[in-house]
């Protein structure tokens, strides 16, 4: 009894077995990781370490490190195919791509989990970091890398303005007539701004 007691709590202090509960730990211990050390600090590894599994787990359950932090930050595309879309074409239109997808992606669920986060960076660091990571690296570091001529940080950080100020005004002050405007009126008023940050001279 005494040996199936001790070796019951060395199990119970082992790795986690690979189901539900093991996806609860990666995406809790992802968020933290990604606050913490950002995108590209968080390893797998490190991720895997904290929530108690095999690093394997991670590509089990979300194919990669891009797909843990999606499901972290409950995104509903990924970010490769985000900056996909937005590179697949003239790069002098990216903004109007940009746009567009950001709006299609967001206006299912009226903003969604972004709008929670957004409601949060003021008064939370953790969620004002997963926003910089999300806005300043993942997707508009990879997308001014690609298109800018020089100064990417400072483009993608004015690309950011852009993005994180009309997704308040749409998804969470709800500020009409902006939220609400069809896709075609936001693109056209907001894009040549949006294409000066990213191409243009600054």
């Amino acid at each position: 009894m005494v040996a199936d007691e001790r070796g019951s709590r060395a199990r119970s202090r082992g790795r986690r077995p690979a189901g539900e509960n093991t996806r609860a730990a990666l995406l809790d211990a992802a968020r933290i990781e990604f606050t913490e050390r950002g995108f590209d600090g968080a390893t797998v590894r490190a991720i895997a370490q904290r929530a108690g599994v095999d690093p394997a787990m991670v590509n089990h359950w979300f194919g990669g490190k891009d797909g843990l932090f999606v499901a972290a930050m409950e995104i509903p595309v990924s970010p490769e195919e985000i900056v996909h879309r937005v590179l697949d074409g003239d790069p002098e239109r990216s903004a109007e791509r940009i746009l567009r997808t950001f709006l299609s992606v967001w206006d299912t669920d009226g903003g969604g989990a972004l709008a929670a986060l957004m409601r949060s960076v003021a008064t939370h660091e953790e969620a004002a970091r997963m926003m910089r990571e999300l806005i300043g690296r993942v997707i508009f570091g990879r997308v001014v890398s690609a298109v800018a001529p020089d100064q990417l940080e400072l483009r993608a950080a004015l690309c950011g303005t852009q993005i994180a100020g009309l997704a308040m005004v749409r998804y969470v002050i709800r500020l009409e007539p902006l939220a609400s405007t069809d896709h075609n009126t936001v693109v056209t008023a907001i894009a040549p701004n949006l294409q000066r940050y990213l191409t243009g001279i600054l």
